[in-house]
């Protein structure tokens, strides 16, 4: 639901990709991804916008580029490790298929995998993340083929599809109903059968789901971490969030861990700038003893798009 940048089914198109060696996701799309298969997707999703043989052939070249540049990003920023997992779902989820503003209807497949990664409008005030940022987080969450994993913040929904192409089970909660809408019908189409979405406020997290959740990613910047969500964690658990005041500098990205015992330690990542949770989180104080995010210098969002983060020192 909100621009990342970082300053923030198993087949591919045949011969883009063939010098990428990539380990094998646990779900697996069912037929190979064309101009045929995007427009059928496009139709049978209940949205507008078909796309020429050119333009798809030119976002396929673009896309090895963006792969190798994910690649690259996560190696320097993970001590040399790019996590094979996330490599390979970048490769097989078709971003120019998330790229469509819900507002105005209108589909925007040949911005996909752009030279300089940048969040790109949806409508409604929310955003599809970048590429660049979208990677980072997603290896921050450390993906497991068994996990149980919630997003709070749909957005586009490419984040979702990102994390279900590992995860057994992916969860995502929109509080903007239009968009929520609109996004929970794109996943069937590419046959990604396990997400499952809602609309809700993602303060209270998804406590209908039993067991609760291996992982759980926000992409909108909280004031305070929700105590539902760390009651929603699993033991061995991991909580990746943004915290700070809603369009200030001073954001930082946090993960939590919950261990076998209950006890929740916490460890500061990289500066980000996101846009806010809404909701309960506006308007419901936190509890006694919650840390909360101090006021930082205000920036104004940019035109069409959520607030673009920082890059990580280093």
């Amino acid at each position: 639901m909100t621009a990342f940048r970082l300053n923030r089914r198993a087949l591919l198109v045949t011969g883009v990709f063939s010098g990428l060696a990539l380990p094998t996701v646990a779900r697996a799309q069912t037929t190979p991804w064309s101009r045929e298969a995007f427009n059928a997707a496009m139709r049978a999703s209940g949205r507008n916008g078909d796309v020429s043989a050119a333009t798809f052939q030119a976002i396929q070249q673009r896309k090895a580029r963006a792969l190798a540049s994910i690649e690259s990003y996560l190696k320097a920023r993970f001590q040399g490790e790019a996590d094979p997992a996330v490599l390979r779902a970048f490769a097989e989820v078709p971003r120019e298929y998330f790229h469509y503003n819900y507002d105005g209807g209108r589909a925007s497949p040949g911005d996909a995998y752009e030279a300089e990664a940048k969040p790109w409008s949806v409508g409604f005030g929310s955003a599809l993340s970048d590429y660049l940022g979208q990677a980072y987080m997603t290896q921050v969450c450390a993906p497991k083929p068994d996990h149980v994993v919630l997003e709070i913040g749909t957005g586009s929904g490419f984040q979702s599809a990102l994390l279900s192409r590992i995860v057994a089970k992916q969860y995502s909660i929109e509080i903007i109903e239009p968009l929520g809408r609109g996004v929970s019908r794109i996943f069937e189409p590419l046959g990604y059968t396990n997400v499952q979405t809602r609309v809700g406020d993602g303060f209270f997290g998804w406590p209908e789901v039993e067991g609760g959740f291996d992982t759980i990613i926000v992409t909108c910047a909280a004031q305070y971490v929700p105590p539902a969500i760390i009651q929603q964690l699993k033991p061995g658990g991991r909580l990746v969030i943004p915290i700070g005041q809603p369009f200030r500098r001073g954001q930082f990205l946090y993960v939590y861990t919950k261990e076998e015992d209950g006890r929740v330690r916490s460890r500061k990542d990289v500066g980000v700038y996101f846009i806010p949770m809404t909701g309960a989180m506006m308007n419901r104080p936190p509890p006694p003893g919650t840390p909360v995010a101090p006021a930082g210098e205000p920036v104004a969002p940019s035109p069409g798009h959520a607030p673009i983060p920082r890059r990580p020192a280093g």
